[in-house]
């Protein structure tokens, strides 16, 4: 299904599904304005063709104990495609780094990382700064919020 083919019913069934992943095809249908059955075909549709990849928990990071957020913007030493291909698997690797986003600008990849509190970050990054090799320069900043 090409984005040009994705119709207004296909829209609506999307902005639902990101709201709650959870409900039921019958809730999903009403709240679109749909019957059951095209519903459930249309949704099936989307999953078939790869435009939604799939369905997620959100976790409330705080109640797993990581209290703390950080972004880290990251440049690397070699900008070749395999240097930066193996900078993502290492961090990729490492469990305090949530997400890594390549960027353009004066950083080349974005890292969202967490860990239990500011005391522990350090030692977290400083296993991270180990893991990667190919590191040139990084800035970091702490969040507060979700």
């Amino acid at each position: 299904m090409s984005t040009s083919r994705i119709s207004a019913a296909d829209l609506r069934i999307l902005k639902q599904l990101q709201t709650s992943g959870r409900m039921t095809n019958q809730e999903l249908a009403d709240k679109v304005g749909m019957a059951a059955s095209p519903c459930w075909r249309r949704t099936k549709q989307l999953e078939d063709s790869g435009v939604i990849t799939g369905y997620q928990a959100i976790i409330d990071r705080k109640k797993i104990g990581l209290g703390l957020l950080a972004f880290i913007r990251v440049k690397i030493d070699s900008h070749s495609e395999e240097d930066a291909q193996r900078f993502e698997q290492e961090v990729g690797a490492l469990p305090a780094v949530i997400a890594c986003y390549a960027i353009a600008g004066d950083a080349d990849f974005l890292l969202q990382v967490v860990a239990k509190d500011l005391d522990s970050f350090p030692a977290s990054q400083w296993r991270w700064y180990v893991a990667c090799q190919a590191l040139k320069r990084c800035k970091r900043r702490l969040c507060s919020g979700k």
